[in-house]
């Protein structure tokens, strides 16, 4: 019988975590715990893992500027870069938990408007988190945009809306084999010209890239692994409650901070509204019970 699809999307934030040393050898640790997770998960789905990539591109973009006899390679390098990094931690990590599975880490381009008013309003955070005298002397020496991070500063870029997974096809053949499909890391920012595909300097949100790519490829769940353990109703205040459950009307009467739950949020709804499909948002640690609606919090349309 065949397995219901499930497209994952695991934060660049749960490989890399705020205030841990950005060494290769933490995301060992970090990708090895997600692992177990998304083993577990391909009991009762046929799983495509989609993961962020903030903090690595981050670090790629630190490394590339220490060397000031080459011009810095552009993002979308960079992209590629860590998408690179962080599929083959992935792809060892997964294949050792699941040796009989066939697993595959694919390059993955999503296209981008280049009139997208995201790119005057960077707002996607990558890299380490800084003090307010640190972003300060970068932003003079760089010209880096920096953003508050809950109490530090956080170098932001743009992030358009992604468009259309251009891989989609492959990811779906590969799927449909029975490979578990490593792929997006929010995606190699490309846009269309006279010339064909080329990049553009941005990141893109890893969960709206997940579901689009949910959407274009007919999945019936989405699941969305973060560092909170469910989405709250009011949070940060005393008020504070969990939602086991949801729709998209009624998160869309809610706010949600846009540089963190809110693309979330708008990513289920959108996944749920155009498909029916269920939604799961929860820890990476919880990530069967989440779907099974033990935890987190599940969005469906009614």
């Amino acid at each position: 019988m065949t397995k219901p699809t499930l497209v994952v999307a695991l934060g660049g934030n749960a490989l890399l975590r705020r205030g841990e040393p950005l060494e290769a050898q933490t995301q060992r640790r970090n990708v090895a715990a997600a692992a177990e997770t998304l083993a577990a998960l391909t009991g009762e789905w046929q799983v495509i893992l989609v993961h962020g990539n903030g903090p690595q591109v981050g670090l790629l973009a630190l490394q590339n500027s220490a060397f000031t006899e080459v011009t810095p390679y552009p993002l979308d390098i960079l992209g590629a870069e860590s998408q690179g990094m962080i599929g083959y931690m992935l792809l060892q990590a997964l294949k050792n938990a699941l040796p009989d599975m066939p697993i595959s880490a694919l390059l993955t381009q999503v296209e981008v408007d280049p009139q997208d008013a995201a790119f005057l309003n960077p707002s996607k955070f990558i890299g380490p988190v800084y003090t307010a005298s640190q972003a300060g002397a970068l932003q003079a020496a760089r010209g880096w945009a920096m953003k508050a991070d809950g109490n530090a500063q956080r170098r932001v870029v743009p992030s358009p809306r992604p468009v259309q997974i251009i891989e989609r096809e492959a990811i779906h053949a590969l799927t449909a084999k029975g490979h578990l499909v490593i792929c997006s890391g929010g995606g190699i920012p490309v846009v269309r010209s006279a010339e064909g595909m080329r990049g553009i300097e941005a990141v893109i949100d890893k969960d709206l890239s997940a579901a689009l790519l949910a959407r274009q490829i007919n999945a019936d769940a989405l699941l969305i692994l973060t560092d909170a353990d469910a989405v709250y109703r009011d949070w940060g205040t005393p008020r504070q409650t969990a939602l086991r459950h949801s729709t998209p009307l009624e998160l869309s009467a809610m706010h949600f901070a846009a540089g963190s739950m809110g693309p979330k949020i708008q990513a289920v709804c959108e996944f749920v509204t155009a498909t029916g499909g269920t939604a799961g948002i929860g820890a990476m640690e919880q990530g069967v019970a989440i779907m099974r609606g033990e935890t987190g919090t599940l969005i469906t349309l009614h």
